[in-house]
């Protein structure tokens, strides 16, 4: 944005952003996306097959209008600008996954991620302190550079694939995600943390609701992992912008549970041969479709409804 507008100028340029990147994502979403890969039903998820045939890799779509709109009325520093360039690389390698024949091995994808996520530790250390502030008991402490790194790697990491793994139920890890980040825009708000980001956070929302317009059940199309890879990566980004990275536990508790159990069960038994919750389904939105009989809108609803509740709570401890 020109730096001689006024606040009331760059405010009504903002609203104006907000309105536009949710207009060009329906409209973009609508005009394109027959030319987007079909999904072939994945095969051991519950009702996998209902999805077969469904436009796949909707997430090339709502990303590239995220882009857009951040380009046009985003204040875009050179550190946002690569974490976009980063967000995009993501989302690409999830295309390509989605647009493929045979679909990407598990190794290769989680070695890209692990690529990405050490490139995201090394632009932020760069522009950022290795602080750590915990929002919710007061004060702050500074780590040493290299163990922020190894952190920060294992956060974009774990964000990634658990917000991949909670993709498989119309609108789930669309809605997940955006209460996700608005808790750190609103918890950006409460700790006074004035960064161009956070603006960022609100046209990403905007575009996802645009694309949950057309994914909500009964879903036309599916993000595919072009979405949800890239609404992991920004989760991760957005955790550390706030400078108090660890409330990810709590603002993507429900991504985290949902995602991550079924990522710990395959690791132990693979690697460790040790076969725990033998009993559950995961990942855990396939567990209650299938066991406890929930529809696929309760899921939505019910999770969305666990979260918030977090959400709210966290915000609430920020703020005494």
């Amino acid at each position: 944005m020109i730096s001689y507008l006024t606040s009331a100028d760059m405010s009504i340029i903002a609203f104006i952003g907000v309105i536009f990147a949710f207009a060009l994502t329906c409209i973009a979403i609508a005009k394109l996306n027959k030319f987007l890969p079909k999904d072939l039903g994945r095969q051991f998820a519950v009702d996998g097959k209902l999805s077969a045939g469904k436009p796949r890799g909707a997430g090339i779509i709502f990303i590239f209008t995220f882009v857009i709109s951040a380009v046009l009325f985003s204040q875009i520093n050179a550190e946002i600008a690569i974490y976009l360039v980063l967000i995009v690389i993501e989302m690409l390698t999830g295309y390509f996954d989605d647009a493929a024949e045979k679909p990407w091995g598990e190794y290769l994808k989680g070695a890209l991620d692990f690529a990405v996520a050490i490139v995201v530790a090394v632009v932020y250390l760069h522009f950022n302190s290795s602080t750590i502030t915990f929002a919710i008991f007061g004060g702050s402490v500074n780590i040493p550079p290299v163990v922020f790194g190894i952190l920060t790697v294992i956060l974009v990491w774990v964000s990634i694939n658990v917000t991949n793994c909670s993709d498989g139920v119309d609108g789930l890890s669309g809605t997940l995600t955006i209460i996700t980040i608005m808790t750190f825009f609103v918890l950006d708000s409460v700790l006074k943390i004035a960064d161009s980001f956070n603006y960022c956070i609100l046209l990403f929302a905007v575009c996802l609701l645009g694309y949950l317009w057309y994914n909500a059940t009964p879903s036309k199309l599916l993000m595919g992992d072009a979405g949800s890879r890239a609404m992991g990566i920004f989760i991760a980004i957005c955790a550390l912008k706030s400078q108090s990275p660890f409330i990810y536990i709590l603002a993507g508790l429900v991504l985290i549970i949902d995602g991550g159990l079924g990522l710990v069960k395959v690791s132990l038994l693979r690697f460790l041969k040790i076969h725990i919750l033998k009993n559950t389904t995961t990942p855990i939105h396939d567990h209650v479709r299938k066991k406890l009989g929930w529809s696929n809108a309760q899921v939505v609803f019910r999770f969305a409804i666990i979260q918030i509740v977090v959400s709210l709570a966290t915000v609430y401890l920020a703020m005494i």
